[in-house]
């Protein structure tokens, strides 16, 4: 959420930053909603000063044995009337709270401007395409050519954008994700997490998924609790509603989670395969930190995501986020793409973000810069360490062979039992 403050005294400035996003929201009636807060506001500090000033005149008469009964009477008319303007301002705060609530970040002015995908700028890339001899085919054929993954069976148990992983196939996920962990734990410098993979609605309205995103988040019936869309929300709310030490930052943890989306909004895109899916598998990076370094906690966090792609010797490429295609929590974000050879085309893998303190003020995460310091609120940073059922589809594409076996990248293999070939059955 924004600083209401800063939205109060830089309006048109914070209107014309998040345009850029492509979001028009009521500003008239935020201003006028605030207008109306600030002079209630007024007159409730200023029945509170007469409030403690007939307060300490009553204690003075009653010291000096005079009658104080006309000042009493005239605090119940000024604390009746207290009571009433206090009462109005809670639900004109809770009005503009409301309103803060579906405002998106305003983007660093670094983001490069622009309407959608099409306008991300391209920063670095890693590798090259393999050059088949034969045409390549689809990971969804790959894999259930080789008896891997079964999307058949899953629809019938669950429905449409499930999938079954056998042998080979559910020990190359297993083996990506405790790859991912160990690289990120003992390397990177990231401490290993396992939360809870349910979350309730202060936890979702923290990370900015609530009230605005529902649609996409399944919910338990019965309860106030959804499963989670990715380990971003339970992480991001490790600290939420604490001050932490300056001294300890930057904290960076490290997540293997199963995430749940409805993927509301997305039907007719990308149906087949392991790209969209409602349950899949992710390793998730998390880290708080102060203002000042939160940046270059960016760059440090999409180059470890950078690194696992890196060590799997598959081509990717990095891009800037336009403004209109940034996530509504954040103020900067770069997408790790990879290449997909039967699209002939990058495909999104990871998402490294920088929330500034968007997210801290939402779940109250502040810091304290110094021992006798005012509390600040942190920085949040946060990325995909990466997908592993995207990451799976990419190796069966970029590591196929003409006989219809997948070669296991080097550095899986030990993960694997030595395994270096996924064979036809």
């Amino acid at each position: 959420m924004l600083d209401p403050k800063f939205v109060r005294e830089n309006s048109q400035l914070v209107k014309t930053l998040i345009e850029k996003r492509g979001v028009k929201l009521n500003w008239k009636d935020f201003l006028s909603l605030s207008q109306k807060r600030n002079e209630i506001l007024k007159k409730v500090e200023s029945l509170r000063f007469e409030q403690n000033k007939a307060s300490k005149e009553i204690g003075w008469k009653k010291q000096e044995g005079e009658n104080a009964a006309s000042v009493i009477a005239e605090m119940r008319k000024v604390s009746d009337n207290l009571k009433i303007l206090e009462e109005e301002l809670k639900v004109l705060d809770e009005k503009v709270h409301a309103f803060l609530l579906t405002v998106p970040n305003i983007p660093h002015e670094s983001v490069p401007e622009g309407k959608d995908e099409e306008d991300n700028e391209e920063v670095r890339r890693f590798g090259r395409p393999p050059d088949f001899s034969f045409s390549p085919k689809p990971h969804w054929d790959i894999g259930a050519d080789l008896g891997i993954l079964d999307f058949e069976r899953a629809s019938k148990i669950a429905g449409a954008r499930f999938v079954i992983y056998y042998g080979a196939g559910a020990l190359l996920e297993r083996a990506l994700i405790n790859f991912m962990l160990d690289v990120h734990t003992r390397e990177k410098g990231y401490r290993e997490v396992i939360p809870p993979y349910v979350a309730n609605e202060e936890s979702l309205t923290g990370t900015g998924n609530l009230p605005k995103f529902e649609d996409d988040l399944f919910k338990l019936r019965g309860y106030s609790w959804y499963m989670i869309p990715t380990a971003e929300v339970p992480l991001t709310n490790l600290f939420r509603d604490e001050i932490l030490e300056g001294e300890k930052l930057p904290a960076r943890f490290a997540a293997y989670t199963p995430c749940f989306r409805q993927e509301a909004g997305s039907y007719g895109k990308d149906v087949r395969g392991l790209i969209r899916l409602h349950q899949f598998n992710k390793v998730e990076l998390m880290t708080f930190s102060t203002p000042e370094s939160s940046y270059d906690e960016l760059e440090k966090l999409t180059a470890d995501a950078e690194d696992i792609l890196r060590r799997l010797d598959l081509h990717y490429r990095v891009v800037a986020l336009c403004t209109g295609d940034l996530g509504f929590a954040g103020a900067k974000t770069y997408d790790l793409e990879i290449w997909m050879p039967h699209r002939r085309k990058f495909v999104e893998i990871s998402s490294c973000t920088n929330c500034e303190d968007f997210q801290a003020r939402r779940a109250g995460i502040r810091y304290r810069p110094g021992p006798m310091e005012k509390p600040e609120y942190v920085h949040t940073l946060n990325g995909s360490g990466v997908a592993a059922g995207r990451t799976v589809s990419a190796i069966l594409e970029n590591y196929q062979q003409e006989d219809g076996s997948v070669l296991v990248p080097e550095v899986l293999q030990p993960y694997m039992n030595g395994l270096e070939r996924i064979s036809v059955p």
